[in-house]
């Protein structure tokens, strides 16, 4: 059965934000898993190197990431079950976050490598 996209009528700015979660918890540097709840905590926030930050591997556009110290978006996360958190304290993506296809990760998220020659 194919998955229905977007289940959670995240707005754009949700699905940007929560694609540089997902990334920053595949980043052994800030996060931290949990393995009997599979959940992720995230250490640290990135933060800017004037138009864009890196994020473990990438680099992603600072206008791509303002949903990251935005307290709505993380409420609304919050709420539809995809992140725990106190914002802008503590993050911890759960095993929905961790696994929602945002669709948009291609688009945000760039190799750090590539994206450092045009700098």
């Amino acid at each position: 059965m194919q998955m229905k996209r977007n289940p959670q009528k995240l707005n754009p700015l949700q699905l940007k934000t929560l694609a540089l979660f997902q990334a920053l918890a595949e980043d052994s540097g800030r996060a931290t898993p949990d393995g009997e709840t599979g959940e992720v905590t995230i250490g640290s926030l990135p933060h800017a190197h004037g138009d864009h930050m890196h994020v473990g591997s990438y680099m992603m556009s600072t206008a791509d990431a303002t949903g990251m110290t935005n307290p709505a978006v993380w409420a609304a996360l919050e709420r539809k079950g995809l992140i725990k958190g106190a914002y802008p304290a503590a993050l911890t993506l759960t095993p929905s976050g961790l696994t929602y296809e945002t669709g948009v990760r291609d688009k945000v998220l760039h190799n750090a490598a590539h994206g450092a020659e045009s700098h």
